[in-house]
């Protein structure tokens, strides 16, 4: 990770949008959006991006001379929401791979399943690692907007939580635990699940940067020009 001249990037982008301190849940927002979309679709590369971006967090709110907590708490919004659209990308591809009749099979299906389902604790356990390594003025503000996270829930949870309730009803919670377990051994999720997945990702992130379309100019309506009056007889 730490040889790793993408994280290296990441990381520096973040530290520098939050020591900057303007648009920081947009601008982490977009930074992580684009380094997922670079990542294979699968645990170990969703963990890297976490990790680059929130040691950036930490070091940019301790070189920032703005409000700690606010800036912490923006930035992780932007995180959050990032990882919330690589969820509803996971989704789309299960149910894309699901309508199209090819050979999907169950086992690819609760794999991919248990990969989203672990999505927000990842993203927890990283960012909370991380925080054990931050300076002493970021790294208690870091832990608590944490533990706030676990407490009230995360936008990626909720949207992991949509998706599990509609997706998976028709697996046991020990089937999908024993998916994720070989999921863990193999450190990988099935190539097509990824694959689209990860084109599912780009479309997302390309239509999020998209410039909204020009007004269309209406055109200019004439003033109704006054009736003419019949001329007067002579």
């Amino acid at each position: 990770m730490a040889g790793n001249p993408d994280s290296a990037s990441i990381r520096d982008a973040a530290a520098e949008t939050v020591r900057q301190g303007a648009d920081i849940r947009d601008r982490v927002h977009e930074l992580t959006l684009a380094a997922l979309r670079r990542q294979r679709f699968d645990p170990r590369g969703v963990r890297e991006v976490v990790r680059a971006v929130t040691e950036g967090i930490a070091t940019g709110a301790d070189k920032s001379s703005g409000d700690l907590r606010r800036a912490l708490a923006e930035a992780l919004r932007g995180l959050d929401q990032a990882l919330r659209t690589s969820a509803e990308a996971g989704d789309v591809a299960l149910r894309q791979l699901a309508r199209s009749g090819r050979d999907f099979s169950d086992t690819e299906f609760k794999q991919a399943l248990a990969n989203l389902r672990k999505l927000e604790d990842d993203f927890l356990k990283t960012a909370e690692l991380v925080a054990e390594g931050a300076s002493a003025r970021v790294q208690p503000e870091l832990r608590e907007a944490l533990r706030n996270a676990r407490r009230t829930g995360t936008e990626t949870g909720k949207q992991v939580a949509l998706t599990m309730g509609e997706l998976a009803q028709k697996f046991s919670a020990a089937s999908l635990d024993a998916a994720l377990a070989g999921l863990e051994a193999a450190s990988q999720v099935g190539q097509r699940f990824a694959l689209v997945a990860s084109g599912v990702l780009g479309a997302f992130a390309d239509a999020l940067r998209a410039p909204p379309p020009a007004p269309q100019e209406q055109p200019v309506q004439e003033p109704p020009q006054p009736a003419q009056e019949p001329p007067k007889p002579a």
